[in-house]
């Protein structure tokens, strides 16, 4: 199937069993970037690809054939920002899922369901397809949420009680799990009794093909010598706050005016965090974008001098692989972090390292970097290379397409897949 043409289902007769339907809920495609790419090396590999997920940014359309693939959107009534929002939220979700995928089963037709975390309530339609039609369902374990809740609110009680359990029976109902990093998949073994042979760890690295250095763009700068950037979601628990409190201390504590930052992204901190920055009078120092992608994200990071990584050590941050990690990487951006386990697994001497959820050593840190551009040479360098030697979508393709032939093999029923293929 050439990119740009959607087949649809024709006729009554028989059909191949390379036909997906992916569900994402957090995000809308093509803007996610880890499920669109997905999703292209399906299609690449001839699957017919469905996805259904919400309206997000320009895509409004209900309906839309991008690149080959069937792309079916629902409305979200709001973004959820307490318990009873996030109920309202996931349930309004789940039921334009179950009929949306009745819509696609009629229209293209599904071999197999993938779907995709948060929240793990998707289970309940994969489950349903799976009891009845024998449909396998291949989960894509994006996020933990239990720790998620427990980092964000500080607690455990009967809500993180109720998200274990649902994390549970999403490995229970799943014939093979796609896991983001290791500690994913000891997840999913051990808490979600999974044997070994049925995970397969596909980590988001960008596809080189598409994700690359452009001309840069250098209004971003404000005319200042240093820029310094962030990319990523702005939510409660992602440490935006720190970066720029670590930007008050630059400006004002140490009397910096050489440095500007820039934080491209959206969420439900975005206004909280312009006040802050207002209150902290260095509104002229940080410059909000709002949501990139595309050229005029990679023109952003293209003027990175250094990126920025603030999202605060926890439970949860420890465990995670996050997309920045590798985009900085891949671009030899050097960028500085706290000290998180699985990132410093993955940047490795790539970043440097600030002390516990700490502001001011952050702020030490970045200037340390920008100030010594022989040493932001060398750790961009050596995350480049990095990321193109140990890093590749390609090799992380290969184990997305063995776990798909694992699922479909085995019709709800593992069939063991090649030992290379095993994460």
């Amino acid at each position: 199937m050439q990119p740009g043409a959607c087949k649809w289902r024709k006729g009554s007769g028989p059909v191949k069993r390379n036909r997906v339907l992916i569900i994402v809920e957090n995000l809308t495609l093509p803007l996610d970037r880890r499920v669109w790419q997905e999703a292209t090396a399906l299609r690449d590999a001839g699957y017919t690809v469905s996805v259904i997920c919400p309206i997000g940014g320009a895509y409004t359309q209900r309906y839309e054939c991008l690149e080959g693939i069937h792309i079916f959107r629902h409305p979200l009534p709001l973004e959820a920002s307490g318990a009873l929002g996030y109920a309202v939220e996931y349930g309004f979700a789940l039921a334009w899922e179950f009929w949306l995928a009745i819509k696609v089963y009629n229209k293209v037709g599904f071999d197999v369901i993938q779907a995709c975390n948060p929240p793990d309530t998707i289970f309940m339609l994969a489950g349903f397809y799976k009891l009845f039609f024998g449909t396998p369902f291949v989960f894509d374990h994006h996020d933990i949420n239990p720790e998620l809740y427990e980092a964000k609110f500080g607690r455990r009680g009967a809500f993180h009680k109720l998200l274990i359990w649902l994390e549970r029976m999403t490995f229970r109902t799943a014939t093979v799990s796609i896991a983001t990093n290791e500690p994913f998949k000891r997840i999913a073994i051990e808490r979600g009794g999974m044997d070994a042979d049925r995970v397969f760890v596909v980590r988001s690295v960008p596809d080189l093909s598409r994700f690359r250095r452009i001309a840069p763009d250098l209004s971003l700068r404000r005319g200042r010598r240093h820029l310094a950037g962030y990319v990523g979601i702005l939510g409660g628990q992602d440490g935006v706050d720190l970066l720029v409190k670590a930007m008050a201390d630059i400006v004002h504590g140490r009397g910096r005016d050489d440095m500007q930052c820039v934080i491209v992204g959206s969420g439900t901190e975005l206004e909280p965090l312009k006040q802050l920055a207002a209150q902290l009078q260095v509104e002229d120092h940080v410059t909000f974008t709002g949501f990139l992608s595309g050229e005029p994200l990679l023109a952003a990071l293209s003027a990175f001098d250094l990126g920025v990584i603030p999202d605060p050590k926890n439970v949860y941050n420890d465990r995670i692989s996050m997309n920045k990690v590798f985009e900085y990487m891949s671009l030899g951006i050097p960028f500085v972090s706290f000290d998180l386990d699985e990132g410093r697994r993955t940047a490795g001497d790539a970043a440097l390292y600030a002390g516990r959820n700490d502001p001011l050593d952050l702020a030490a840190k970045m200037l340390a970097l920008a100030d010594d551009p022989g040493l932001r040479a060398r750790m961009g360098a050596l995350g480049q290379a990095r990321a193109k030697s140990e890093l590749s979508w390609e090799q992380e393709r290969g184990q997305l397409l063995s776990a798909y032939e694992a699922a479909l093999n085995g019709r709800g029923r593992l069939v063991a897949a090649p030992r290379t293929a095993a994460a």
